[in-house]
């Protein structure tokens, strides 16, 4: 796996950098947590105050993964309206995958795909030209989008 670095970030507190070029489909860093029924999961997620950071992945169905573990450096992997990576589900792991190719230095994205329910909730600062200013999933985000002028 490509070496990677947690360190202040631009888009969002803290980040995930590359400490080197990395290839388009590469397998970067596994998010790890505590595998917990979605019922548990939600119960965590509305225990939390609106400014807490949410590090839920959904697994399945059934199952969430709390990523808010030590050791998880992969839950500062911020959200980007244009990301670099995407998450990749297999065996009941997580990966983080690079979707092109990552120079040094630049910090790690990937699109969090939050549903239409929480548009307005959590801001996004990503400054890429598609963003809406909030963290929602693309399948959201082009149907919010103004239509351009002709």
């Amino acid at each position: 796996m490509p070496e990677i670095e947690v360190r202040r970030s631009d888009i969002h507190g803290t980040g995930v950098f590359a400490k080197e070029d990395i290839q388009q489909g590469t397998r970067i860093i596994e998010y790890l947590g505590e595998k917990v029924s979605t019922d548990e999961g939600q119960r965590r997620q509305e225990a939390q105050s609106a400014s807490d950071s949410i590090f839920f992945f959904e697994l399945d169905e059934e199952t969430y993964l709390d990523g808010d573990v030590p050791g998880n450096d992969a839950r500062f992997t911020n959200h980007s309206c244009d990301p670099n990576c995407e998450s990749e589900v297999e065996s009941g792991q997580i990966w983080i995958v690079a979707l092109k190719a990552i120079q040094k230095g630049e910090e790690l994205t990937f699109d969090y795909g939050f549903d239409a329910e929480f548009l307005g909730e959590y801001p996004c600062r990503c400054a890429a030209k598609n963003c809406v200013g909030y963290i929602i999933g693309k399948e959201h985000r082009d149907n919010i989008l103004l239509p351009r002028a002709e």
